[in-house]
């Protein structure tokens, strides 16, 4: 069973385990109808916690190459282009009229809402075909991985960045030091380094634990990336509260020489971290079993459902859907099929339980009686979408933070 033997952040030994989930394939290795027949590898997804900082993580297992082509893309959710367009204007006023950087840059949307302002950018990404996707939004990417050692090369052709921000990316890394290496060699000493993230606070709260799949090697508290920065003279100097992915931070760093000053949600937020009991074993035990308590619910709900004779469908493919079908043994006896909006994922089939997947226009032709909403972190947005769906008697059954049918 890999565990890992110091957390990825602090460095500190034995992070503790809480949450064995058992084998679950890649969250995004979707199938193709001809891979069905074949046996695909799965990994253990055994859940630690920091008791120094903080950090939820998972042993590193993503095999090699696996994010050079990759599924996600933020552009299929509205309310992602808000979002990114937002962050643009913030990241505008930060870097003035120097460089941009964004590692891991996907279809390019953060860097076209940047372009749409001005800014001189440069997007970084190992996923070739998504690399096309952002060219054809006019946004420069180089494709490849970063690193330590590609810093050297990308500060040499690209010059210093003013600002490095990487969205939804850095809970993908599993070098953090590494990376922050990279960071630190390319970001002017008067930069800023932005980093996006679900806060793995609010995965507690709100009993989040389909946040963790094998790409999402960890879920970050504010001490964590506090005491990460520091070991490259890093530090927070502001953060903000994000409702995006169920509730995220982006915290902004500057190098320590910079005599830059935290702003004071800095301490309020690493207060509510150690009230929280962040720390804590008793905290992660507790929360292991509601999401106990959560896979029995959902399951007998489904079981109920099943037994009125009910269609049932699932609202989206992403990869925190994966992590629950899978630890919680959801496959096609009750769920007929999923819908994405992804064009890149229709006609696949989800990793694991092998649930068939297509267009939301099926839902017109197939009328389900129920969707179980796996993107329950666009619940807001889906339900406007289906509201047909809903004025036609459907119901949609959201999953987190425990088991509800909403008509």
């Amino acid at each position: 069973m890999p565990l890992l033997s110091r957390c990825r952040a602090c460095l500190a030994r034995d992070p503790h385990l809480f949450l064995p989930m058992g084998d679950h394939p890649p969250a995004n290795s979707f199938l193709r109808v001809t891979d069905l027949g074949e046996d695909h590898p799965a990994y253990p997804l055994d859940t630690q916690a920091c008791l120094e900082c903080g950090l939820i993580q998972v042993d590193d297992q993503v095999p090699d190459g696996f994010f050079e082509h990759y599924l996600y893309v933020p552009s299929s959710a509205a309310q992602m282009h808000e979002h990114f367009g937002e962050l643009a204007g913030v990241l505008k006023d930060q870097a003035g009229p120097g460089l941009v950087v964004d590692i891991g840059c996907n279809d390019g949307l953060l860097l076209s809402a940047c372009n749409a302002l001005g800014s001189r950018t440069i997007g970084v990404d190992p996923a070739a075909n998504l690399a096309e996707i952002a060219r054809s939004r006019g946004v420069d990417v180089d494709v490849g991985y970063f690193s330590a050692d590609a810093a050297e090369r990308l500060t040499g052709r690209w010059g210093e960045a003013a600002v490095i921000v990487t969205t939804n990316t850095f809970n993908h890394i599993g070098d953090l030091h590494d990376f922050m290496a990279g960071v630190s060699r390319w970001l002017a000493d008067d930069g800023v380094f932005v980093i996006e993230v679900p806060w793995a606070k609010e995965l507690l709260d709100r009993n989040e634990f389909d946040t963790i799949y094998h790409e999402h090697v960890s879920e970050f508290s504010l001490l964590s990336v506090a005491k990460l920065g520091a070991f490259f003279d890093f530090m927070v100097v502001d953060v903000h509260r994000l409702a995006v992915h169920g509730g995220s931070m982006r915290v902004f760093m500057k190098k320590t020489a910079s005599g830059a000053k935290a702003s004071s949600i800095v301490a309020e937020m690493l207060a509510e971290e150690r009230e929280a009991g962040m720390l804590s074993v008793d905290t992660y035990t507790a929360f292991a079993g509601r999401i106990q308590k959560v896979r029995q619910e959902l399951t007998a709900m489904l079981a109920d459902l099943s037994a009125q004779g009910l269609k049932v469908a699932g609202y989206g493919a992403p990869a925190k859907g994966n992590t629950l079908l899978n630890f919680f043994q959801i496959g096609p006896d009750r769920l007929d099929y999923l819908v994405d909006r992804n064009p890149l994922k229709q006609g696949l089939y989800s990793p694991g339980m092998k649930i068939p997947i297509r267009s939301p226009e099926s839902l017109v032709t197939e009328r389900p009686d129920v969707l179980l909403v796996l993107a329950w972190n666009f619940f807001d947005e889906i339900r406007q979408q289906q509201s047909d769906f809903a004025k036609q008697g459907g119901r949609f059954l959201v999953p987190l933070p425990s088991p509800v049918l909403v008509s």
